[in-house]
């Protein structure tokens, strides 16, 4: 959502005002609605905070259902989940991984997993070592802005 219905702004660019359109059709259609039908419109954005308060309000969206990031043992089941397929090491410590994940997402860890994987393919090695999971976070939390790098670990910022 936070694509098409972002807070509307001042801005006055042409893709600015193609988007506030698109918003204002969305309302109107919205608001269109036969009430008698069984239609159910659900939508998902990463950012609440940005939407209009508009696409919020009563008759449009009326619920709002937060999934939560993983606990620790969320993402433990998470890596072992996305990485069952593959050929581990030893060194490699779900615990761990988890412990240094802390502010992720389900879709963080996948693309950690991936990561670690294309590390070793790369390599060309038959498994998947903790120092390729080491370099994958790395990778991929320096690609988000949530995610602070430094010598002691990953760090939520």
């Amino acid at each position: 959502l936070d694509a098409i219905a972002a807070k509307r702004t001042g801005s006055d660019t042409s893709g600015d005002r193609e988007v506030q359109r698109t918003l204002m059709q969305l309302l109107a259609e919205m608001d269109g609605f036969d009430p008698r039908g069984e239609v159910k419109i659900m939508g998902a954005t990463n950012r609440i905070d940005i939407l209009d308060p508009a696409i919020l309000r009563p008759g449009r969206f009326d619920r709002i259902i937060e999934v939560p990031l993983p606990t620790f043992e969320g993402r433990v089941q998470i890596f072992k989940i996305h990485s069952r397929k593959m050929k581990l090491a030893d060194d490699v410590d779900f615990n761990e991984l988890a412990s240094m994940t802390e502010n992720s997402s389900g879709a963080d860890i996948k693309a950690i997993v991936t990561e670690a994987g294309m590390f070793a393919i790369r390599d060309e090695r038959g498994k998947v070592t903790k120092n390729d999971f080491m370099k994958a976070i790395e990778k991929v939390m320096r690609k988000d802005a949530r995610f602070s790098i430094d010598a002691k670990g990953v760090m939520f910022v």
